[in-house]
């Protein structure tokens, strides 16, 4: 399992690798959720997410001989961008598995940073198996994008800043996906704090890891369909669900409208551009979806990857 430790262990190996990002406050939506909010910027992350903190964790343990035949991963654009990054820093070469309908502007940045391309149906292929093949036939590395031990103590450094910099919260937010940032996330912030709320936020159409909690094991839904491309997971990981069954208090979710409104809110008062997947954890303090409310909150703002286009044609919707 993966311990704090382990998380103050990565944030070495990302010191002067990873950007420490900022951690923004703002008066009015101080006002309008009735707290204290801690925003953790990871828009400004290298790659524009949080991802290539647990890529780089990850990538960096690699052995040279390991390094030298190159790593593989599959991702709908973030992850996929933060291991070519991660590649390139350590001299290595990435072969991306991405979904088609994957954001153009994803696509273009996993090249941009030297990466292979190799797409799939998400609906109707299996990215595993897919990924499963190429490092067989091509002796790669796979870095998953969540569910690896050193990805989530990767991932949780996020949180291990914002701590350091907010002090003690009564709870801490993050998006959930595969639920590698909420478990790194939890992973530190339960250790800290240990009555601190540990809260994610999924898309009302994805909530796999809401159900498998519920049900107390692992449920699988049909691919999500929703804006937020980067929560689009159908069942929560073999490692990353033991951790959040444990440690996570509560799950909340937000529709698409929400994540539109929150992305508006972004850009229109704290003048910064999040993704709908990025959005997630403001959406759900706008909505009033944290119940009972906590007096001081931390959300992890997780990626900022949205091309203009994409950009104005969602915002110009709902």
């Amino acid at each position: 399992m993966v311990t704090l430790q382990d998380v103050r262990d990565a944030a070495v190996r990302l010191d002067g690798i990873a950007h420490r990002t900022p951690v923004i406050r703002s008066r009015t939506l101080d006002a309008l959720v009735g707290a204290s909010v801690f925003l953790k910027a990871e828009n400004f992350q290298r790659g524009g997410a949080f991802k290539f903190r647990g890529a780089y964790n990850a990538a960096s343990r690699l052995s040279a001989e390991q390094l030298a035949r190159g790593i593989v991963a599959f991702s709908s654009g973030n992850h996929g961008q933060a291991v070519a990054i991660a590649a390139r820093e350590l001299g290595s070469s990435a072969v991306i598995v991405m979904p088609s309908d994957s954001p153009q502007v994803k696509i273009e940045a996993v090249r941009g940073y030297g990466a292979e391309t190799v797409f799939y149906d998400r609906y109707t292929e299996d990215r595993l198996a897919i990924t499963g093949d190429l490092a067989i036939s091509r002796g790669l590395a796979l870095i998953p994008p969540y569910d690896h031990p050193d990805v989530i103590a990767g991932q949780g450094t996020a949180a291990l800043e914002l701590l350091d910099e907010a002090g003690q919260l009564d709870a801490i937010v993050t998006p959930v996906g595969g639920g590698g940032l909420i478990a790194g996330s939890a992973t530190v912030a339960k250790t800290i704090h240990p009555r601190i709320r540990v809260i994610g936020v999924e898309p009302a159409a994805g909530d796999d890891t809401r159900r498998s909690l519920e049900a107390g094991r692992p449920v699988r839904i049909d691919v999500p369909r929703t804006i937020a491309d980067g929560l689009t997971v159908p069942i929560p990981g073999d490692v990353t669900f033991p951790l959040n069954q444990h440690l996570v208090d509560d799950i909340v979710l937000v529709s698409d409208d929400e994540l539109r409104d929150a992305m508006r809110f972004a850009l229109d008062r704290l003048k910064i551009v999040l993704e709908p997947s990025g959005a997630a954890g403001l959406a759900a303090l706008l909505t009033g979806r944290l119940t009972p409310a906590p007096a001081r909150i931390g959300v992890i703002l997780s990626g900022g990857n949205v091309g203009a286009s994409r950009l104005a044609e969602l915002l110009a919707l709902g």
